[in-house]
């Protein structure tokens, strides 16, 4: 395994469980297109997604993914977009490159993760996507097992302790 992609929670069996789904696994599914090695990962009945849109203030957050449904069309389509303009182990190390989760928050079955993002990847055609926002995703322990029930997400990645763009 690339340095890129060790799991820093090794001593942690949650955190390590938590790390695994939102970072390595997420990321190797995005960069292969294939919804189906994370969809296990949610609790359909229970998930919501919120678009930050952005920004720092609340008001302008809106719930974008009623569904899980609605979620997995959209990553699809990002995964889709992203796949063609991209040389798959220059991406893989961009992407793990920028992503950073060492906050996951655990109490009893429940979990805040926050996971950021900040850094470039480098397109086939010499431009790059910037990377540049954070999500925080909430998971529940259902039967043994975590499993993302939601998120804020598309935040913006500095955020100053009152809220605003710093």
């Amino acid at each position: 395994m690339d340095l890129y992609a060790l799991n820093p929670f090794s001593g942690d069996p949650d955190r390590h469980a938590i790390w695994e789904m939102l970072v390595a696994r997420d990321i190797e599914a995005f960069l292969a297109c294939d919804w189906s090695m994370v969809e296990p990962d949610f609790a359909a009945d229970r998930f919501m997604g919120i678009d930050g849109k952005a920004s720092a203030n609340p008001d302008d957050w809106r719930i974008s993914f009623p569904t899980l449904e609605s979620y997995r069309d959209s990553w699809l389509a990002g995964a889709r977009d992203f796949a063609p303009r991209a040389e798959i182990e220059t991406a893989r190390a961009g992407v793990f490159g920028a992503t950073e989760l060492t906050d996951i928050e655990i109490t009893a079955d429940r979990a805040l993760a926050h996971k950021k993002f900040n850094g470039k990847v480098a397109m086939k055609d010499g431009t790059f996507d910037i990377l540049d926002w954070q999500s925080v995703y909430t998971l529940a322990r259902i039967e043994g097992s975590w499993k993302l029930t939601g998120f804020i997400g598309y935040l913006p990645y500095r955020m100053g302790v009152s809220g605003t763009l710093s």
